[in-house]
Formats: structure tokens, C-alpha cells, sequence
């Protein structure tokens, strides 16, 4: 079967409207609803070069796709529009991790606490969702990293108001009260649910222990 069409805004954003940047199909639902409950209307924003390997991206973009169809919400894939002025953060190039990559490389040693190394991968996802809200008109826009209880929140946060100013909010609601009927329905709807946050060091943190099993026995 193939895969359904992607849907996208097809008129500009009303004044209720809200860009919601997304990691992940499971953690857009509950945001998603809540935003509604707010009596706003959101349009979900895919641009995740954290996300390693792509074949883990391309399962979290159909989870994400599935849950807007689910729920028609608009969604904007970074790696399908073209921006001329930033190839390397539309088409394709959006999914590839080097500006991740880079973000890490200026930490050094650092890239190894999250407490460094989240923040810079919250800003690298932040700016691009700041610039499109702007240039498609929004006058607000927010984040489902609000929904997860694993990310940093003052961080997510932080940068949220460094991207904002005065043409464009960052609405910092907390999605986390959400969370088990999020994952009730994400279950219930089949949608791919990851097991590491993202990024290649993350994975590396969620699976080291198995390198600790069944080690031989040394004498000494």
C-alpha cells in the first residue's frame, strides 16, 4: 500500500495558529490536542537532523505523518520544501546530520553531557522552526519536547524565548499532564514508538549497558 500524501497549509495561518515544531509522531498527539484545548490551531513542523540513522528518521517522519492524518493537522516536512536562501535546512539536506554534527564538534569532550549537549541540539532545531513560523506568517510557535518528561524543560525553554522576539511568540505549555493518554493512543494507533531520543550519542547511552553483560569473569 502506498504511502499517503503528506498535507500541508494551504491558506495563511489564521490568528489562532501555531507552529508546533515536532520530534516525533507519539509526542505530537497529546500537544496537538492541547493546543486545540487552547483554542489554537496547529500546524506541525518536521526538522530533526539530530536524528540518526536516517533509517530511524524516515520510521519517526511516518509515525509523525500518520499522526497528523489521524488527527488533520497540516504538517510541513523540512526535507520536501526548498528554501533557496537555506539549502542546507530544506530538501533533503534536512535530514542529513552534519549541522548536528558541527553543534557537537564545537563542544569537544563536552558532547558528552547532555547538559551541554541538549541545549545546542534544542537550538539547532529552534532557529529553523523560528525562521519558517516567520516566514509563513505565524505569530506564534512551541515544541512537543514540552510533552516528553526525558528533556531538558529550562533548556527547552531557554531557547524557545531566544528564537522568539517581538513578531513571533514561543508558547512555553507544559504538554507533560498528557503524557500517559498519549501513550495509551500511540499504542492504540500503531505509531512507531523510538526508544532513544535521537542522536547517535543518545542511542550510545540507552544501549551501553548491554556492553556490561555477560562479561567474562577476570582473575586477579
Amino acid at each position: 500500500m502506498p504511502s499517503p500524501e503528506p498535507l500541508h497549509p494551504t491558506a495563511a495561518p489564521g490568528e489562532n495558529a501555531i507552529l508546533l515544531h515536532a520530534c516525533c509522531g507519539p509526542c505530537s498527539i497529546m500537544s496537538v490536542q492541547r493546543l486545540r484545548d487552547l483554542g489554537l490551531a496547529p500546524t506541525l513542523f518536521f526538522y530533526n537532523p539530530n536524528i540518526h540513522p536516517l533509517s530511524e528518521y524516515l520510521r519517526r517522519r511516518e509515525g509523525l505523518l500518520a499522526v497528523a492524518q489521524r488527527m488533520d493537522t497540516p504538517v510541513i516536512f523540512a526535507d520536501e520544501a526548498t528554501d533557496s536562501g537555506h539549502p542546507a535546512e530544506s530538501g533533503p539536506a534536512a535530514a542529513h546530520p552534519g549541522p548536528w554534527l558541527a553543534a557537537m564538534a564545537e563542544l569537544g569532550a563536552g558532547m558528552d553531557d547532555m547538559k551541554q549537549r541538549c541545549p545546542k541540539c534544542y537550538d539547532l532545531r529552534f532557529v529553523v522552526a523560528a525562521r519558517v513560523a516567520r516566514s509563513l506568517g505565524f505569530a506564534r510557535f512551541t515544541s512537543t519536547l514540552l510533552y516528553s518528561r526525558y528533556q531538558n524543560r529550562k533548556a527547552i525553554l531557554a531557547a524557545g524565548e531566544r528564537h522568539a522576539g517581538p513578531d513571533l511568540a514561543f508558547l512555553p505549555e507544559d504538554f507533560r499532564p498528557g503524557l500517559l493518554e498519549g501513550v495509551r493512543l500511540s499504542k492504540e494507533w500503531g505509531i512507531y514508538r523510538q526508544q532513544y531520543c535521537g542522536c547517535l550519542l543518545s542511542e550510545y547511552e540507552r544501549y551501553k549497558r548491554l556492553l556490561e553483560q555477560d562479561k567474562p569473569a577476570v582473575n586477579t
